[in-house]
């Protein structure tokens, strides 16, 4: 379960900017498409966050949808997994939202 050391590396991320200061609110972007299952994140924060600055905190997901643009045809479209075929055939396309894994912000107390 990656979601453990990504939990774990969020937290050593935060603590590195903030400190000792205890973290209210930890709000964080993850793409549908970054591999990333949030409710396993939310649960495997919970226990790495013990014992730190960040135990109790609420933890806010954004989740952005993914979308790609085709080399061929030129088109933007909508994505939900990784099998990325454009509707004109195409498979020379390029993801262009949905992979992030990103720390937007803590709210310190």
């Amino acid at each position: 379960m990656h979601e453990l050391s990504i939990a774990e590396s969020v937290i050593d991320a935060v603590t590195a900017r903030t400190g000792t200061a205890n973290v209210k609110t930890l709000r964080l972007e993850i793409g549908q498409l970054s591999g990333v299952v949030s409710g396993a994140l939310r649960f495997c924060f919970e226990l790495a966050a013990e014992d730190t600055p960040l135990a109790g905190a609420m933890l806010e997901i954004s989740e952005p949808v993914g979308e790609a643009h085709c080399r061929t045809c030129d088109r933007d479209f909508g994505v939900s997994d990784l099998v990325l075929l454009c509707s004109c055939g195409s498979a020379d396309v390029a993801v262009t939202s949905g992979q992030e894994l990103r720390i937007l912000s803590a709210e310190v107390c």
